[in-house]
């Protein structure tokens, strides 16, 4: 009986948790977009230029009902991509907004799983422009224990800024810092200290197919990359507040921690989805060398990066579709 009842509680905090209050003026909206399809699959993205790699193709369908809504500053749109129902939104830069927005689109929509793409700084030398990362962890590294002057060394991986004095190494008032885990609270679990977040391993193995796809390699008619970009899997990325353009930092990044991509907001859309309990997976094209020198405007490269990582999240997301009929059927 009392597991009954315990059932009844989280299927009635599930469908809570899917609907605007009674007040609001889009409740009507948002039941009615629940109601007529889904389960959705979350399309996230943070930048302009990200969005509009989406709406220059023909890959996502609006909905002839209800092609979007409005919800806190935010436009959620409705539709389809390869048959597969979506709502798409762009958060806005980094980890503030990024995690605002996804708890938003979990909390109002039926959303079943959440795919996020977009542009990223490599870390990485063998990691080139164009190419797009399919991440087994992310890591938010912008989470900083400050220590004094001459403090001694702890657990932590830390950066010692005296080691990056020019000429010469030596002491630096700045002293050190020590990066520190993320708290993280999730459904049915006590809190834990956690660094690297892990992306869904069952999305992660459905990526995995795509290995071979062709990617976009000129940026316009007259100039095109001097490699073909490719994907790459299981690699680590890094996501701070900070827009990374230092190769010292960058190098830093790469040796301790092994990172090899940089970006704003994709540690906190896979920490928000983790909190839910809704499958993640991220996509990152590299649109700089987030610090080390490239000869093209970051605009254009910006705008390559986005179509390649874009082109990765919509195959995936017709592979999944294919999943789900396979299974249903």
């Amino acid at each position: 009986m009392v597991l009954v009842l315990v059932g009844l509680l989280v299927m009635l905090q599930v469908q809570q948790s899917m609907q605007l209050r009674c007040s609001h003026p889009m409740h009507g909206v948002v039941d009615r977009i629940n109601e007529n399809a889904g389960p959705y699959i979350g399309l996230v993205m943070a930048y302009p230029t990200e969005e509009l790699a989406l709406q220059s193709s023909a890959f996502f369908v609006p909905s002839s009902e209800i092609p979007w809504v409005d919800l806190a500053g935010r436009r959620f749109n409705i539709g389809t991509i390869k048959g597969v129902d979506v709502i798409y939104v762009m958060t806005g830069e980094q980890t503030l907004n990024a995690g605002i927005t996804v708890q938003i689109l979990l909390d109002t929509f039926d959303i079943e799983r959440i795919v996020h793409y977009g542009t990223s700084g490599s870390a990485n030398s063998s990691l080139y422009l164009g190419d797009v990362s399919v991440p087994s962890y992310v890591a938010f590294t912008g989470s900083w224990k400050w220590k004094e002057f001459k403090s001694a060394e702890g657990n932590l991986t830390e950066l010692r800024f005296g080691n990056f004095n020019f000429p010469e190494m030596g002491e630096n008032l700045l002293a050190n810092i020590d990066f520190t885990p993320q708290q993280l609270y999730s459904v049915g679990k006590p809190m834990e200290e956690v660094f690297w977040l892990p992306i869904d391993p069952n999305l992660f193995n459905i990526s995995t197919k795509l290995q071979d796809l062709e990617l976009q390699q000129c940026v316009n008619e007259t100039y095109c990359l001097p490699e073909t970009p490719k994907v790459v899997y299981g690699l680590r990325a890094s996501t701070a507040d900070i827009y990374l353009d230092n190769a010292a930092y960058r190098q830093f990044l790469f040796k301790e921690f092994n990172v090899s991509t940089v970006d704003e907001e994709s540690s906190a859309i896979v920490m928000t989805s983790l909190s839910n309990g809704v499958p993640c997976i991220v996509f990152r094209g590299v649109s700089d060398l987030a610090g080390a020198e490239e000869k093209l405007s970051s605009t254009s490269l910006s705008y390559l990066a986005s179509v390649n990582a874009l082109s990765v999240a919509v195959e995936f997301i017709g592979l999944f579709g294919e999943e789900a009929a396979i299974h249903d059927h």
